[in-house]
């Protein structure tokens, strides 16, 4: 019997909670939980966390999917503009050749559909072939910042449409940099005030 508490007072009943959830009584998170005022940790404390020793890691592949994306983003417009100009248009952008420098030559109905009638450099059609493989470049940077930092698979899947919905590299590039760089940033704080303490002793 507990003193100064009849029996099933507060006292007994507090120790039986604490029988009952003996993690959220007695473990260091338990404890700093209930000091915080929450109950049960949320499931984006249970996510994993980058460690420290990758933020140099991350920083440079955050760099290169800057680049990529600036780049992917810029092919991915004059891969639409071309499209217009052949098949709204009717014509395919050459270098060289009859025309001159840089003409436009029309694009004729075959029997194996658009044909082009240009003689130089088709530049319409390097522009398609360079954005699919600048795509690739950017589906890697993608997943290198995705799985350095542990997103979810739809932060993946998002990213990768940057590459094929025009100006979404763009909104992705700035938005994901600012919250990279906010989050490495945060990260180094609370490490610092953690080994201050430390450091004193």
């Amino acid at each position: 019997p507990v003193h100064g508490a009849p029996h099933g007072g507060p006292a007994v009943r507090s120790m039986g909670m604490c029988l009952l959830s003996a993690d959220s009584c007695t473990s260091p998170r338990g404890r700093s939980a209930r000091r915080a005022g929450r109950g049960a940790p949320t499931r984006l404390d249970a996510m994993p966390q980058p460690r420290l020793a990758s933020f140099p890691a991350i920083r440079g592949a955050l760099r290169f999917y800057q680049i990529a994306s600036l780049i992917t983003g810029a092919m991915l417009l004059l891969l639409c503009a071309e499209m217009w100009v052949k098949y709204g248009l009717g014509y395919e952008l050459f270098a060289g050749g009859s025309g001159g420098l840089l003409w436009f030559a029309p694009v004729v109905e075959g029997p194996e559909g658009h044909e082009s009638t240009g003689d130089g450099a088709n530049l319409s059609l390097f522009i398609l072939i360079a954005h699919g493989w600048f795509y690739v470049v950017y589906l890697f940077a993608c997943f290198r910042v995705w799985s350095l930092m542990r997103w979810g698979f739809l932060r993946f899947v998002l990213l990768a449409l940057g590459g094929v919905v025009p100006f979404l590299s763009f909104i992705m590039e700035a938005r994901v940099a600012r919250e990279v760089k906010a989050y490495l940033a945060r990260r180094e704080a609370e490490a610092s005030v953690d080994h201050a303490p430390e450091a004193t002793r």
